[in-house]
């Protein structure tokens, strides 16, 4: 089984707690206070094994451990008010050095976003793993991933393409130029989350669905769709030119590294076609960017590449822990 034939199976299980306000399946979890507002977490694992790629550093791989969370947080729109830590470490890691790197790069990522971690738990494992949990509030409706309407415009908040090439150059046998080649490692060993993105549009009722594309930009409208009962025409192909140079140099298509890659931490949204400039102009005074790459349709709940004559219906595929991408 795939991570999320798994997931499915692991809720099919549970009891569903009364009156949840945040469904199975979305990006965080939810819990009702008595004050009125609701408390927001989400957990995630860093596992070395499968991602820390050879020569990322423990201070990036701590750093980029905070950033997996943090951007579920932006994809809804929660500022978040503290992390929690579960470390698991080998024995070779438990050492003075290795910890402190460790720390380092964890007080580094919870500091870039106005965060800070409160306590966790220590553990010796066969393998390094930081697992995260994070906690914040919020009064306001948050953007989850099952509201995306007909006619609604299709957004991401970057290009795509530069961590799925660096990860090949990293593992051998692919040629890049020296400038195209640091730009895609340092995609790879130093990944932002859209937090500041998220928070801005929060409130201005401009989106209608949300997610992260952590495990790559097709997955991430699939998981839309399905979650809203819709499909997508794409008209864009939102690559990033180091990643396109890359696919030209190397023979590899420009679409899968894309769509396909993961390891993105994007935004992937649905926008009111009236509220569009509005949203826009939101994210642009924080000095972001909005890319419109297409359209929610029902005519055909697929997700479907239109660029020029050329039609292509993009899969439900991404990366899944247990399966690969290609």
């Amino acid at each position: 089984m795939g991570e999320n034939e798994i997931i499915r199976l692991l809720h099919k299980r549970l009891t569903v707690m009364p009156d949840m306000p945040i469904p199975f399946g979305d990006d965080v979890s939810g819990v009702s206070l008595i004050s009125g507002e609701t408390a927001v977490l989400k957990t995630d694992m860093l596992v070395g094994g499968t991602d820390v790629p050879e020569g990322m550093s423990l201070f990036a791989a701590a750093r980029k451990a905070v950033v997996m969370n943090i951007s579920d947080f932006a994809a809804k729109g929660v500022i978040p008010s503290a992390i929690v830590v579960a470390l698991g470490l080998p024995k070779v890691l438990a050492n003075e050095k290795s910890v402190t790197e460790i720390a380092d790069g964890l007080d580094a990522g919870a500091r870039e976003y106005g965060t800070y971690i409160i306590g966790g738990d220590t553990n010796e494992t066969d393998d390094l793993i930081i697992s995260l949990s994070l906690f914040g509030t919020t009064r306001n409706a948050l953007m989850l991933r099952s509201g995306a309407k007909e006619g609604d415009i299709v957004a991401v908040t970057g290009l795509f393409g530069k961590p799925a090439a660096g990860l090949r150059l990293l593992a051998g046998g692919y040629k890049a130029a020296t400038r195209i080649r640091d730009a895609l490692v340092e995609a790879v060993f130093n990944p932002t989350a859209r937090l500041a993105e998220g928070l801005a549009l929060h409130g201005y009722n401009c989106v209608t669905a949300s997610m992260d594309s952590s495990d790559g930009l097709a997955w991430s409208l699939h998981a839309i769709g399905q979650l809203s009962g819709v499909g997508f025409v794409i008209d864009t192909l939102p690559i990033a030119p180091e990643a396109e140079n890359f696919a030209q140099a190397n023979g590899l298509n420009a679409v899968d590294l894309a769509f396909y890659g993961g390891e993105e931490y994007e935004l992937v949204l649905t926008v009111k076609p009236q509220k569009w400039e509005e949203a826009k102009a939101v994210v642009e005074a924080i000095q972001g960017c909005l890319i419109p790459i297409g359209r929610v349709t029902l005519a055909d709940k697929q997700v479907v590449l239109e660029l020029g004559d050329a039609r292509r219906v993009l899969e439900a595929k991404g990366w899944e822990h247990f399966k690969r991408p290609f």
